[in-house]
């Protein structure tokens, strides 16, 4: 087997449909527990629409706030790299959370102010956080 075959199995294994999964529930945790750390109420997690999913629902005071984590491996592994997790929230994807937050609402009548946040990751190989980044009300053009 030659080097560049071997990397490019060691790459497909590590970005795996399970491993990404793997991942995305780690920082989705991680997320959640630095909310609460800031008073945030986790009120659902992984609510599923017809255009999808939603992260995490909270409570901010007296905001509903609807949280799209997004989770990358930390630089140093390896393998090439998928820009930062704040890039991979698209306009398409941005549109999206907007019609699934609104699918929510209509499930779950809320009178008051309501954001989309976006709470970005990047995780070490040993599963500690390098790097945390919290974009309140991330998602513009939402009333």
């Amino acid at each position: 087997m030659t080097e560049h075959t071997s990397r490019r199995l060691q790459a497909t294994r590590h970005t795996s449909p399970t491993a990404r999964k793997a991942l995305g529930q780690h920082g989705e945790d991680r997320a959640a527990a630095y909310l609460v750390g800031q008073g945030y109420e986790i009120i659902a997690r992984n609510w599923r629409t017809r255009a999808g999913e939603l992260d995490l629902v909270a409570r901010d005071g007296g905001w509903l706030v609807f949280v799209e984590v997004r989770a990358r491996r930390a630089g140093g592994t390896g393998l090439p790299s998928l820009g930062s997790p704040e890039e991979s929230v698209t306009p398409r994807k941005q549109a999206r959370l907007a019609a699934m937050a609104e699918a929510y609402l209509f499930e779950n009548p809320w009178d008051g102010p309501w954001r989309i946040d976006v709470v970005a990751l990047e995780i070490r190989p040993d599963g500690s956080v390098a790097r945390l980044n919290h974009l309140r009300d991330a998602v513009g053009g939402v009333p």
